[in-house]
């Protein structure tokens, strides 16, 4: 039995070329990047860099990067210290319904500290409109985060028209761009954008590293304290191996990015057409024409989520019904809550299939089959 992995939304296997480079780095460039001597020295070159490389990906310049450990440390870093460093400005903060939970638990605990959060609605296929941004905006709002494009059903929220309606207000703009790095063209100078977190595990790249972009205007203190590393903003030696991978990883997603698209789209395609030449009932959760290539959320009526996903593991087929990051609870998804409310069926019938790497078009055929027969078993 062919194992068949759609659940790249959640992880993504590393690039050869990733394991490569930081295999490499491993044995030979063991360095501390803040030593002076020859070995400290290659293990600066390697940060410098990844850090143009980076950069130059989203419209930036070098020293707006801050490396962390991934998509929550960024997320956290971002949103706890423009708040904490705006405070005597405001304490209300924008943000919506359907943000990852490493920006939604920080917005409550910024909640229990005394601040003031607005969260806003979605519309049903999960976006956000631009109005309902401008009606929450008060003089008092201090940081607006919103994600750029949603991990569970993957719609791409409108962030550069959301950036333009801030160019004249105090509020700093935040957005959690890990499902769109890599896919999506981003320029945080084109956007009005002020801080975007990334993580290099969605890319094909190593788990644990990732960036946070912070425009050089941007006051953002150190939530770690020790040494002076990124320009005393993130204390901590930098994992310079996984930095090194991440760098690896952002080159390919930069070389081939519109061809992976085209074929993620393909493979998209492909898969539900093989729904349709099965008779299977089932509804999209979002637009197919603004959403992520790589993500499509599909409601099968009469069947059970829990049941549907031991079924397709069975057959090994790896999906999901959400957000890893919740992977075990039993509550609903909170974003398909947003986009349809408590009581409908999709909340208990909703599954999640993410392409990637790796996968061809014949086996998003096969999948669509297993599928088939999965859901023809529990609509009979």
């Amino acid at each position: 039995m062919e194992r068949i992995y759609l659940d790249h939304a959640a992880t993504s296997p590393m690039h050869p070329q990733v394991i490569e480079v930081m295999m490499r780095m491993m044995q030979e460039d063991y360095g501390n990047p803040s030593s002076i001597h020859s070995f400290g020295r290659e293990a600066r070159q390697v940060l410098d860099r990844a850090r143009e490389v980076m950069a130059s990906s989203i419209g930036a310049i070098a020293n707006e990067i801050i490396f962390t450990s991934g998509g929550t440390e960024s997320d956290n870093h971002a949103i706890f210290g423009v708040a904490r460093a705006n405070q005597n400005k405001g304490k209300h903060i924008i943000t919506s319904e359907i943000e990852h939970h490493a920006v939604l638990h920080a917005c409550e605990e910024l909640e229990r500290e005394g601040f003031e959060v607005t969260y806003l609605p979605v519309n049903n296929e999960g976006v956000i409109e631009v109005d309902t941004v401008k009606k929450a905006l008060r003089d008092d709002t201090i940081l607006v985060t919103i994600m750029y494009a949603n991990n569970e059903v993957g719609t791409i929220q409108p962030i550069a028209e959301i950036g333009k309606l801030l160019v004249n207000h105090q509020a700093v703009f935040h957005t959690d761009a890990v499902q769109a790095y890599g896919l999506l063209p981003i320029d945080v100078n084109e956007a009005n954008i002020d801080l975007l977190s990334v993580s290099a595990h969605k890319i094909n790249g190593p788990k644990g590293i990732g960036f946070l972009y912070c425009r050089k205007d941007i006051s953002l203190p150190s939530r770690l304290f020790g040494g002076e590393q990124e320009r005393k903003r993130r204390a901590g030696t930098e994992n310079v191996p996984a930095i090194a991978g991440f760098l690896e990883a952002v080159k390919v997603s930069q070389q081939n990015r519109g061809a992976k698209s085209t074929h993620f789209q393909q493979l998209r395609e492909m898969f539900l057409q093989t729904l349709i030449e099965n008779g299977i009932k089932f509804k999209q959760n979002s637009s197919l024409a603004e959403t992520l290539p790589h993500v499509l959320n599909l409601s099968f009526p009469g069947t059970n989520v829990e049941a549907m996903l031991v079924n397709l593991d069975l057959v090994g087929i790896a999906a999901s019904s959400g957000s890893a990051c919740t992977a075990g609870s039993i509550d609903p998804s909170h974003v398909l809550v947003a986009m349809f409310g408590k009581g409908d069926e999709r909340l208990a019938n909703s599954i999640r299939f993410s392409f990637g790497y790796g996968n061809t078009l014949e086996q998003a055929g096969v999948a669509g089959k297993e599928v088939s027969k999965i859901v023809q078993r529990f609509q009979a």
